[in-house]
């Protein structure tokens, strides 16, 4: 099994810098265009079916990705991105610093805002989809693509990575938008053989 997992194109709250999580924006200009290089890039990959979250950022960037090809699209709310509760649609400049530096710098110390998810839970629902999605037997010989979201790719990863921890979550830093990271699965081992890959 060969996923390629991806984030989605660029948004205007992505520019505004502005706190997304679960709220449902949708892809700019440049999101758009960026989506379309990227499903160019890949336009070899034989795809056998597309998961995604259920936002539209997520949702159009597969889309434009898969560029028409006859495949089934499964949206999935356990790959939906972390949800920022009060928060969401917030401009970063307007949050309490530490934040924004415990939930990118010292993710063991974040504390989700009111009606927010902690990283705990973003990880558990990622990691019931990751066992569900590997376990099939059906899908053992086949490449699959997932459009989701910066922090939701995070927390699926960390069923990948060998350095995995709340306190190297981000792994270095945040996907970039339509970063592709490619993982194989083979015999229950996962392994990642390319991170945040740009094609732009």
């Amino acid at each position: 099994m060969k996923l390629y997992i991806i984030r989605h194109g660029e948004t205007q709250w992505n520019v505004q810098r502005r706190l997304q999580g679960a709220s449902d924006t949708e892809l700019n200009e440049k999101g758009v265009a960026l989506a379309k290089v990227t499903g160019k890039a890949l336009m070899d990959v034989p795809f056998y079916c597309c998961f995604t979250s259920p936002l539209k950022r997520a949702r159009e960037t597969a889309r434009l990705v898969l560029n028409g090809r006859e495949i089934p699209v499964y949206p999935d709310e356990r790959i939906q991105e972390i949800s920022f509760g009060d928060w969401e649609g917030r401009e970063s400049a307007l949050l309490p610093p530490s934040m924004l530096d415990n939930f990118f710098h010292h993710t063991e110390r974040y504390q989700a805002p009111e009606g927010g998810e902690e990283l705990s839970q973003i990880c558990a629902r990622t990691k019931a989809f990751w066992e569900d999605i590997t376990s099939r037997e059906e899908l053992q010989d086949k490449t699959i693509l997932i459009a989701s979201h910066g922090c939701a790719v995070r927390a699926l990863l960390q069923n990948v990575y060998e350095d995995a921890s709340v306190e190297n979550f981000w792994h270095g830093k945040v996907p970039p938008n339509c970063g592709v990271n490619i993982v194989e699965v083979r015999e229950n081992k996962a392994i990642l053989l390319e991170e945040d890959v740009v094609y732009y």
